[in-house]
């Protein structure tokens, strides 16, 4: 009996770990009725191409109660375990939509609410695939990472506000005048909700505020998994950042690996973002005194 690890594509798993996975994808729909799987039929960069050129939004479907019964049936049936982590249950009907499937498969399969997103789910996933390896039950697994989500922190800098204003989450005057004065909302996720920690003025500012934040949640643990993304089709700002912030993390590892965040959360944040999931050396130091973002 092999223990198998289902996620969401929000999770942006790519390369090699995708083999190793049963990752379901979103639905992208544009305005012009055509639809993507998520990580199937459309890459990032065709995405943000697609994105960029767009004058609505497109629109994302969550993975629905059949499509994790599809996935559940062919584990069982061929006598293996599953553990499931989804997006964030706050952002997104992804997680009740799990839960409503495994409730057939008890003792079979759990799910596991990351309480995060993107960069951050794909943390959870990353400890979920080492205790895997060590050869540890679902049981062991779930308990394991509902104690280590607690502590996972997640930071991102916005570099635009046009995508929010198209989603309708602020308004055209908040939009207008955040792209006049160049403002870089710092946010964050905090229990499954995202926060607002700040908002900075120009890409140098954001960059410090983006290290700010990281050095007031204590740090990184890099014992533990951690990622670094950004949405777009360029990676010369997440690159700056990373090289700003050298003296963070220059002591404990080679380089920072990145890679790109896609259709899920690039939808609503728009190119330009850069966001890092990490366990903090010092958990409790951590400060979440932030506003919720409404």
């Amino acid at each position: 009996m092999a223990v198998q690890i289902i996620t969401d594509s929000i999770a942006d798993v790519t390369g090699e770990d995708r083999e190793k996975l049963i990752i379901l994808p979103v639905t992208i729909r544009f305005d012009d009725g055509s639809d993507y799987k998520d990580g199937e039929n459309i890459t990032h960069k065709e995405f943000y191409e697609r994105l960029i050129e767009s004058d609505a939004l497109p629109t994302t479907s969550q993975v629905t109660p059949y499509m994790f019964d599809e996935a559940f049936k062919k584990v069982v049936d061929n006598g293996d375990t599953a553990i499931v982590i989804t997006i964030s249950s706050k952002l997104s009907g992804t997680y009740q939509s799990a839960c409503i499937a495994a409730d057939n498969y008890k003792g079979k399969i759990i799910v596991v609410d990351s309480l995060s997103v993107a960069v951050g789910e794909r943390a959870i996933v990353d400890l979920a695939m080492k205790y895997r390896d060590e050869g540890r039950s679902i049981e062991e697994i779930a308990d394991i990472l509902n104690c280590e989500k607690k502590n996972l922190q997640v930071v991102a800098v916005l570099d635009t506000l046009e995508y929010l204003k198209k989603g309708g989450r602020i308004s055209s005057a908040v939009a207008f005048a955040g792209g006049v004065l160049a403002i870089k909302p710092v946010v964050g996720v905090v229990d499954g909700s995202v926060v607002m920690y700040g908002k900075a003025r120009g890409s140098k500012n954001a960059g410090n505020a983006l290290i700010s934040q990281i050095n007031a949640c204590g740090g990184i643990d890099f014992t533990k998994p951690y990622r670094v993304g950004y949405t777009g089709l360029s990676d010369i700002l997440i690159k700056k950042y990373i090289a700003d912030s050298s003296d963070m993390w220059n002591k404990y590892v080679d380089d920072i690996e990145y890679q790109t965040i896609g259709c899920g959360i690039g939808t609503h944040v728009g190119p330009g973002a850069a966001a890092a999931a990490f366990f903090p050396k010092h958990p409790e130091r951590l400060n979440n005194n932030a506003k919720n973002e409404n």
